[in-house]
């Protein structure tokens, strides 16, 4: 049966790893623990706060990462060049986390992913015609920044320069490993060993492993593939990947053009390990835990010490995964711990989840000649089950999801909460019909499912589920929304998730630009970030976003005295990103008198006190 919240138990295996990784305890505990006052739904084309706080700006788009001798300024024209780009902030910012120094809670690196490209923003001219200097631009504006900040009398600032600061993007050298690595599937004309790409792009959750290192997620990568004519393979067509694209990298870059390089592609979908205290340091792809629309690589420990990385697949009807390491982490976030961790993610098995009607799950091993999974079914090795990851599970019988986005572990009880943010085309004909872990058809609305693991240990292959939340506007019956507490805020379209320390769920919304404001979304306002209390099932709407804007990203400091969140495409009106923008913030006020900007803002309480409370 499904379980309630007086069955979770604390997982002392989660409660570590998130005091390892992360923030203090710092969080008082008590009946009702969300201490601000919930901010009203809004079309406001600005960030809205709770009384009492402030948000401030940090690291917009074009803004210099601190590489000493390289800080150009932003070009509000777009000017910037290709190679000025590389040594600015990415644009629309995403998942990140806060890493203190020495200890410090007012002092530390903070790593953020870049998802995408807006490239009528982007470039003075727009996206058409593509050269070859637009191409570059654009893969510089994707990737990961890892940049220095520091909390002075004035707020938070970046530390200019840094020894630190580094820019990752879609053309940075990069190492191909694991079970994957040197197989067929991912060799090419211009890496003939497949141990080598250029690059990483599509980012957007992420993770942070014991040891300090930053994993960052490919997701959408197939939207940079194309080619003039192109009959897509099954295997292509499994991963979205055809003839269109986005952007039109193909014409001026060769490695995209899907005809002449069709495995190009299969070395994209990864988890990517970074370490941001060494900025010399060659990111990794890490191959053993297989290749999908990455979304979240969220870290626990297990029982006997094993690491666990939790991941879903965030497409319409695609699946849920864990991967547990074959070995025990090395405690530790210096550089021997570093170094003594160093091959852990490229041994281990993958899962992916199937959910029982009964409340009971099963994680599914994706190991090559079990299950199903061999050489009959068209797999003739683990490197090809990891690279086609989709397939493998298609044959074991997981559970096809509302697309599973953002997952985080509960620090008190050890459960894991994962967003499904939505499917308008569940239950429609041809499809997939409804089940009892994604039970509406036609979902606009999503929602978060939780679940714990057997005896609270991550490498178990049982776990009890439920639903936490059904999302969406009460008024409207037909959309089944149920929330834990009468009195809580609605909201749509969950994305981000992140625990603090203290055991408050942080809920991040990505309704879609088009239909903001409108229709079944009328009341639920722009965009938002919530703060929800899984003891009391309270739900308190925290920050409402400007207009267009998705909100993602979360991390506290260790203090839990100041929130860093991420506003991802402001004056976004169309999903596809194309339209005139209906915002001009940060810069400006009215749309139109400013390019609006991706950034980091940083939210604080007047008083200095903890976040929340």
């Amino acid at each position: 049966m499904p379980f309630a919240r007086r069955q979770f138990l604390r997982s002392a295996a989660a409660a570590a790893v998130v005091t390892l990784i992360g923030e203090a305890r710092a969080r008082p505990a008590g009946a009702d623990r969300l201490g601000f006052g919930a901010v009203p739904a809004t079309l406001r084309d600005a960030v809205t706060v709770p009384a009492g706080y402030e948000a401030q700006v940090l690291y917009p788009w074009g803004s210099p990462t601190g590489i000493a001798g390289a800080m150009p300024a932003f070009a509000p024209d777009a000017s910037n060049s290709a190679a000025e780009q590389a040594q600015q902030a990415g644009m629309h910012h995403d998942g990140m986390h806060f890493l203190p120094l020495d200890g410090s809670p007012d002092r530390g690196l903070l790593v953020m992913n870049h998802e995408y490209t807006d490239e009528q923003l982007l470039h003075p001219d727009g996206a058409s015609p593509m050269t070859a200097e637009k191409a570059r631009k654009s893969l510089h504006a994707m990737g990961v920044s890892v940049i220095e900040i520091a909390l002075t009398p004035a707020g938070w600032r970046q530390v200019l320069p840094s020894r630190f600061a580094r820019r990752i993007h879609g053309r940075t050298p990069m190492r191909i490993s694991g079970p994957a690595s040197g197989s067929p599937l991912m060799r090419t004309a211009g890496d003939p060993t497949g141990e080598r790409v250029a690059g990483t792009f599509a980012n957007c959750a992420m993770g942070v492993t014991p040891w300090g290192t930053y994993l960052t997620c490919e997701e959408n990568f197939q939207v940079y593939f194309g080619a003039p004519k192109l009959s897509p393979t099954p295997a292509q067509r499994r991963y979205g990947l055809g003839a269109g694209a986005w952007v039109d990298y193909w014409r001026v870059e060769e490695r995209f053009d899907l005809a002449k390089h069709p495995n190009e592609s299969n070395r994209f979908g990864w988890v990517v390990e970074i370490d941001p205290f060494d900025p010399a340091s060659t990111p990794v792809k890490r191959t053993a835990l297989g290749r999908k629309h990455q979304e979240s690589a969220t870290c626990t420990l297990t029982r006997d010490g094993r690491l666990a990385v939790y991941m879903g697949d965030d497409s319409n009807f695609e699946y849920l995964y864990k991967f547990v390491s074959r070995d025990k982490v090395r405690p530790g976030q210096d550089a021997a711990a570093r170094a003594a961790n160093r091959d852990l993610l490229d041994e281990g098995t993958l899962h992916v989840a199937r959910f029982g009607a009964d409340g009971r799950g099963q994680w599914l091993a994706l190991r090559h000649g079990h299950g199903g999974v061999d050489a009959a079914s068209g797999f003739a090795s683990q490197a090809e089950v990891l690279v086609h990851a989709r397939q493998a599970a298609d044959i074991v019988g997981a559970t096809r999801m509302d697309r599973p986005e953002w997952i985080a572990v509960d620090p008190a009880s050890g459960a894991v909460h994962v967003a499904l943010t939505h499917n308008g085309l569940r239950g429609q004909p041809g499809m997939p019909p409804v089940d009892a872990a994604n039970p509406r058809a036609g979902n606009l609305f999503g929602g978060i499912l939780r679940w714990r693991e057997d005896g609270g240990d991550a490498a178990a292959s049982g776990f009890a589920w439920d639903h936490f939340v059904l999302a969406g506007d009460p008024a409207q019956p037909e959309a089944g929304a149920r929330y834990p507490d009468a009195e809580a805020d609605a909201f749509g379209c969950p994305d981000g998730l992140h625990f603090d320390s203290g055991g408050l769920l942080w809920i991040q919304t990505d309704m879609s630009g088009s239909a903001i404001g409108k229709g079944p979304m009328a009341a639920l306002g722009n965009n938002q970030m919530l703060c929800a209390d899984p003891a009391s099932g309270r739900i308190k709407r925290f920050l409402v976003g400007p207009a267009g804007c998705e909100i993602t990203g979360c991390v506290l400091t260790p203090d839990c005295r100041s929130l860093f969140v991420n506003i991802q495409h402001p004056g976004e009106t169309r999903a596809d990103g194309s339209g005139t923008p209906n915002s001009a913030w940060p810069d400006g006020i009215l749309p139109g008198s400013a390019r609006p900007r991706s950034a980091t803002v940083v939210v604080r309480r007047r008083d200095g006190g903890i976040v929340g409370t």
